[in-house]
């Protein structure tokens, strides 16, 4: 009962020694794992808290103000998460809370307190765990509460999170990711975004390539290209912004694209590395739709090469055994497939095609790796791509547009058989012999 009692009331006095202060902090932290005591705690009890991470942050500033050693550091650290573990279950699904925690101004003594610990020069876990604590905290006290998130980006942004995001802890980064989503909104996003703060945007970009079991930092990449891609570049200062993020993010993708091959096997149907790759080729191509984003994306070296040889792994790797790179049509239009690969091949012809758009360099690229007979081969009726013929429409009429070369392919393929006849007539397209020469024209009016 004495216990219970304990989670609404204070806390021994801050004047206490260390060592006392710390069981009492670790029972309330205890106590407040559980609603009821969530509910009880009155405000007297965070102003409590805070009067120990304010009296323990004044003594190791003074310590190293001093250039002295502190004495007891370790204990000073183990009270420091004790608090902070306090504090963050006190937060749990408790608006209450988080509203009178962010009033006394434990947001900013947090953030004071986080980078005074960073700026220990030791590596041993009591301080990790401290700054692990102090970073859970914040997402706690952030999550679901507007008001929070505005003040701790207010404290924190940019320096607390490019500190944090550098650390060599992974899951200091990853709690860092976790704060900086959670206080995400267009708003920030377009902050983040901006040319001053690219640093820190590089990093969480660095942190995504890096920790690819962070769904974090995945999150963070898509909110961010996702704003990227809506962006109009209107300053040179931005398309360099776009640049440096055009060139990490075609990095991922060429560095990782074969692990989508692992989706050909139904346990590894939610493997992190191949669900990423499906994430940037759907980024790349929204990028590529974009005619202020596309001239550079078309320039950048080696993009289309494994575009095409991501699109001939998957087709062969469908041709093998029966997956979800396999063309099916046994569906009665009401079911829907739901795997995280449908319509990958439909994207990778649709990035294809993006690159080709009115860029003969592009186009005879595509010749020379044998692209176009593959792009052909895959324009059947396919329920894991139920929009690839549209885009293999798309594709072909941008790699033919005034090139007379892949025209002439494409007709010497539908003569020799090669090509489906039906497959060409469905994207508007038939072959004509002029002057004992093959041509590819279209007997359909352009989409517009």
């Amino acid at each position: 009962m004495a216990m219970a009692m304990a989670a609404a009331g204070s806390l021994p006095a801050v004047a206490a020694e260390p060592g006392a202060r710390l069981e009492s902090v670790r029972v309330l932290a205890g106590l407040f794992r559980e609603a009821q005591h969530r509910e009880m705690a009155k405000e007297s009890a965070f102003q409590d808290l805070l009067e120990i991470l304010r009296s323990v942050s004044s003594e190791i500033e003074q310590a190293y103000k001093d250039s002295c050693e502190l004495v007891d550091l370790d204990t000073r650290l183990l009270l420091i998460a004790e608090c902070f573990r306090c504090l963050r279950n006190a937060c749990v699904e408790c608006a209450k809370n988080q509203h009178v925690m962010r009033n006394l101004g434990l947001i900013s003594t947090s953030v004071h307190l986080i980078k005074l610990l960073h700026g220990i020069q030791i590596k041993e876990e009591l301080l990790l765990t401290a700054l692990r604590c102090s970073l859970q905290f914040l997402g706690n006290i952030a999550a679901g509460n507007g008001d929070s998130q505005n003040s701790i980006w207010k404290c924190a942004f940019p320096d607390l999170f490019l500190t944090c995001l550098t650390c060599s802890d992974k899951k200091i980064v990853a709690y860092c990711c976790m704060v900086l989503f959670t206080c995400l909104n267009s708003e920030k996003v377009r902050e983040l975004l901006d040319p001053g703060n690219l640093t820190v945007a590089l990093h969480v970009l660095k942190v995504y390539k890096e920790q690819l079991e962070s769904e974090w930092s995945v999150t963070l990449l898509e909110l961010m290209m996702v704003n990227v891609c809506e962006k109009n570049l209107h300053t040179s200062e931005e398309m360099n912004v776009f640049m440096r993020h055009a060139d990490f993010l075609v990095g991922c993708f060429q560095e990782k694209y074969e692990a989508v091959l692992k989706l050909t096997s139904a346990e590894d149907a939610d493997d992190e590395e191949a669900l990423v790759a499906i994430r940037l080729l759907d980024v790349l191509c929204e990028m590529t739709s974009s005619n202020g984003q596309l001239e550079y994306l078309q320039t950048l070296p080696g993009l289309l090469e494994t575009a095409i040889d991501t699109l001939r792994l998957t087709h062969l790797a469908g041709k093998q055994t029966v997956n979800v790179f396999t063309a099916t049509h046994a569906m009665t239009g009401q079911e829907e497939v739901l795997h995280p690969a449908v319509d990958f091949k439909s994207h990778l012809i649709r990035l294809i095609g993006n690159l080709c758009y009115k860029n003969k360099e592009n186009q005879d690229k595509v010749y020379e790796l044998d692209g176009i007979p593959l792009i052909l081969d895959n324009c059947s009726i396919d329920d894991n791509n139920p929009f690839v013929n549209p885009w293999a429409v798309y594709a072909i009429r941008n790699l033919t547009e005034q090139n007379e070369r892949n025209q002439e392919l494409i007709a010497q393929m539908e003569e020799k058989g090669l090509a489906d006849n039906s497959a060409l007539e469905s994207m508007g397209l038939e072959i004509e012999k002029r002057d004992d020469k093959l041509i590819l024209r279209s007997v359909r009016k352009k989409p517009s």
